[in-house]
């Protein structure tokens, strides 16, 4: 009998809600009268699976999950502009697997924060508008890519400060990109979404050389060639308006839309068909 691939099993359950609650609140955290923006626990590093963190206007706070349901503040960050307003956080690491904390928001700058010496590591400066969603690659994670309302997505070295490839272009989003994410065991791609209602879909297996290149990189980060991906490899239009988030599952798509809709999908791309539509 064949064995069913991973992730591919057969969901066992009922589709009607329980009254029954499934769990119980164990803690509640109010920081000041500021939204919310972002949380992320640190999946990067297992030591730190109980750590997580949040964003909200110029603040990044640390916290860490204790027995009993006990969260307790590990640090914060303030960041000296004022007028800040961090949308989005990552974890990511250095080469040698110290935890850094990617953060970005409406002043389009990238602060890579030093947990370990809680300090600024880097601020990324390239974005021409405000930074929407920060991502890190889960194979290689000294890698994060960025969305922003410039309607561009770029590709960063935490570690070097090096902007490597920025997805943008011919064939890129028309309008703010809102969304991105790697693909979780395919290195060379990643799926990006935005306010022009489609999901596009970039390789970055042409450009890998630069890629490794920005690690030993010992020039002024301004001067390394950062490459333009113009075209990507497969653009899908399943939504008729705002696509907000996608994710990938697997090989398949989860995107979502303003219209409050969710579609499972799988793209058939062709390495060597860029623009393909769906």
């Amino acid at each position: 009998m064949a064995k069913t691939p991973l992730g591919c099993e057969a969901a066992v359950g009922s589709l009607t809600a329980s009254k029954k609650r499934e769990y119980r609140v164990t803690n509640r955290i109010q920081e000041g009268k500021r939204p919310l923006y972002a949380v992320a626990f640190n999946f990067i590093d297992s030591r730190y699976f109980n750590v997580f963190a949040t964003v909200g206007g110029n603040r990044v706070t640390v916290y860490q999950c204790l027995e009993g349901g006990v969260v307790a503040v590990l640090q914060s960050y303030v960041d000296e502009d004022k007028e800040e307003s961090f949308y989005t956080l990552s974890w990511a690491c250095n080469v040698d697997g110290l935890p850094y904390l990617v953060a970005g928001g409406i002043n389009g700058i990238i602060r890579v924060i030093d947990t370990a010496s809680e300090k600024i590591h880097k601020s990324f400066v390239g974005h021409g508008d405000s930074i929407n969603e920060i991502r890190t690659q889960p194979l290689k994670a000294s890698l994060v890519v960025s969305a922003s309302k410039d309607e561009s997505v770029r590709l960063w070295n935490v570690h070097t400060g090096i902007c490597i490839l920025i997805f943008s272009g011919a064939g890129g989003h028309r309008n703010e990109v809102l969304s991105v994410d790697f693909h979780p065991s395919d290195i060379y791609r990643i799926a990006s979404c935005g306010m022009d209602n489609t999901v596009k879909i970039w390789s970055m297996k042409e450009f890998w050389t630069y890629v490794e290149k920005s690690f030993t990189w010992t020039d002024l980060p301004s001067k390394f060639p950062t490459k333009y991906v113009q075209f990507p490899v497969f653009i899908a239009s399943v939504h008729s308006n705002y696509v907000d988030c996608n994710r990938w599952l697997g090989d398949f798509i989860l995107s979502k839309s303003v219209d409050n809709e969710i579609v499972l999908w799988e793209p058939k791309t062709k390495e060597q068909s860029p623009g393909e539509t769906l």
